[in-house]
C-alpha cells in the first residue's frame, strides 16, 4: 500500500466515524463491505445504508 491508498483509506474511515451520529439518527443501518478495487491494487470499503 503506498502513501497516496493509505491517505485515502485513513480519510474514509474518519468520513464514516463522522456520519455514524447521523445515521443513528436517521434509524438506519451501515452494511460495510470489502471489495478489491483493481485500479488501486487494493481493499476498498463501500458503506450502504439499510432500511
Amino acid at each position: 500500500m503506498d502513501r497516496r491508498s493509505f491517505l485515502v483509506m485513513s480519510g474514509a474511515a474518519l468520513v464514516a466515524r463522522a456520519a455514524a451520529p447521523v445515521v443513528g439518527k436517521l434509524g438506519q443501518r451501515r452494511v460495510l463491505t470489502l471489495v478489491y478495487d483493481k485500479s488501486i491494487g487494493a481493499m476498498r470499503a463501500i458503506d450502504k445504508l439499510v432500511p
